[in-house]
């Protein structure tokens, strides 16, 4: 029982460990040999499928871009014609300033998330093993000591790294839209204000405590979201696949369910991102 308990915990584990890269005192090395690297280890996998996946992204926008006819058009310039103007649609009923970035942010956090959070789907053995044959046939590798994490936004690294991006967009639109002035009396005079100078000096420190809070919470909210529920259906993807053969009815039911969260998360993502976005590009009160 300890065995087969013990097996299965490898198992997982092996799953849910990325690929590694470091530069350590003897030089790079890879995986295990990264545990004690600190900060600047490189998941090379989620780097691999992200970027990947991001050009793959661009090529396919680039040549219905392309192709594009004012006539009937082909399916694949109706799919993303579709898609832009969903994504356009909601720009215009959320975001309340004016700035040509947000609807080309949008839809590139949208489809570039969605495509990301796709990978989900693939077996959770079959890429994984293949890695492991390639480096145990190629490299003279032991398959269990090759790691292969395909969907980047089960990797807390990635959905903050996106987090972080619209954080720091968040800042330059409110500096850009108040000055620096102007967006240093919203984080110090609201929400508490009075009338009596003395008292309104009093409450600055309370007020910036909160605003600073409200702000740092966004880009942790973005970053948590998408990664917990991403993380939690790759789990449970990992689990049904552990049965064996049994695991295919299992796999499909939760694949079928899975698509909503695979592009629920992709939207709730875009759309917290030109909310958060069209409160930073609002006047000052």
């Amino acid at each position: 029982m300890a065995a087969e308990e013990l097996t299965l915990q490898s198992h997982i584990q092996h799953h849910l460990t990325n690929a590694k890269m470091c530069n350590t005192e003897a030089g790079i090395a890879f995986n295990k040999a990264c545990s004690e690297a600190g900060f600047w280890t490189w998941h090379i996998d989620t780097l691999a499928w992200s970027i990947g996946l991001g050009i793959i992204f661009l090529m396919i926008f680039r040549n219905a871009a392309k192709k594009a006819t004012v006539g009937v058009p082909g399916k694949l310039q109706c799919f993303i014609e579709m898609i832009v103007e969903f994504v356009a649609g909601n720009v215009r009923d959320t975001f309340h300033g004016k700035s040509k970035l947000i609807a080309p942010l949008a839809l590139t956090i949208f489809v570039w998330v969605f495509l990301m959070n796709l990978m989900d789907l693939i077996p959770v053995d079959f890429l994984p093993a293949f890695a492991g044959w390639i480096g145990a046939t190629f490299f003279g590798m032991n398959s269990h000591d090759v790691y292969m994490k395909i969907v980047p936004t089960t990797d807390i690294n990635m959905t903050a790294a996106l987090a972080i991006g619209v954080f720091l967009l968040m800042i330059g639109y409110n500096i850009r839209m108040k000055g620096v002035l102007g967006f240093i009396k919203e984080l110090t005079l609201h929400p508490f204000s009075s009338s009596n100078l003395f008292v309104q000096i009093l409450l600055i420190p309370f007020n910036l405590l909160l605003e600073l809070i409200a702000l740092v919470a966004k880009p942790f909210s973005l970053a948590l979201r998408l990664f917990g529920n991403l993380y939690a259906g790759e789990l449970i993807f990992i689990l049904i696949g552990a049965i064996g053969l049994m695991q295919l009815p299992l796999h499909f039911v939760w694949a079928v369910f899975h698509i909503l969260v695979i592009v629920l998360q992709a939207f709730v993502f875009m759309m917290l991102t030109i909310v958060y976005l069209s409160m930073a590009s609002s006047e000052s009160h």
